[in-house]
């Protein structure tokens, strides 16, 4: 098996991904992240699904796929411009829900909320307010994090970040904890 050989991206995602590029953002989700992200939302059928992070809807494009049409998709992002092109791509889709916010103030104003799937790629609910992300996620849900692995972007001292909080999660007794040295780094914990 060769990691060239990537099942076919959904519709949106290549007009999603050159949008991406014409604006410069170079974080774009990973396609092999997104490919897991869609066989992992296909085994919650009419689940709750959170998406911390929108950027540009690459990840929101396969998360949707993998989803049936009784599931519901919430993703935010505090970048009006990222927010445009999934808008413009994926905007259509009953099932999403898309929120202009900051990370701190959605995670505050929705602690109470239960998700059977979160994926967190932002420093909200993987670096910051890890505990009350972790108590949105329901019993068997799933809890996704990427980029886990070093990455030319990181900021000096972000290695020693994710390095704790890989070992935070290894500690915790609630979640069963898998680590793929794979893509960018995935995490994939499911709520015991």
């Amino acid at each position: 098996m060769r990691n060239e050989l990537i099942p076919k991206a959904p519709d949106t995602y290549q007009a999603i991904l050159e949008a991406t590029k014409d604006i410069g953002f170079k974080m774009p989700s990973d396609k092999l992240t997104g490919s897991l992200l869609r066989t992992l939302a296909a085994s919650k059928p009419g689940g709750t699904f959170l998406e911390m992070g929108t950027g540009s809807g690459l990840a929101s494009s396969w998360i949707l796929e993998g989803m049936d049409g009784k599931a519901t998709l919430t993703t935010f992002d505090h970048d009006e411009t990222l927010l445009a092109i999934a808008r413009e791509f994926l905007g259509k889709d009953r099932r999403l829900k898309i929120v202009l916010m900051d990370g701190e103030k959605w995670v505050n104003l929705n602690k109470s909320q239960k998700f059977d799937f979160i994926f967190a790629d932002t420093w909200h609910g993987k670096y910051l307010l890890l505990e009350e992300t972790l108590s949105m996620l329901q019993k068997g849900g799933i809890y996704i994090i990427d980029d886990m692995l070093p990455q030319p972007n990181w900021p000096e001292g972000h290695a020693k970040k994710a390095e704790e909080l890989v070992k935070y999660l290894e500690n915790r007794t609630d979640l069963w904890l898998s680590k793929l040295h794979w893509s960018t780094g995935i995490i994939i914990a499911t709520k015991r």
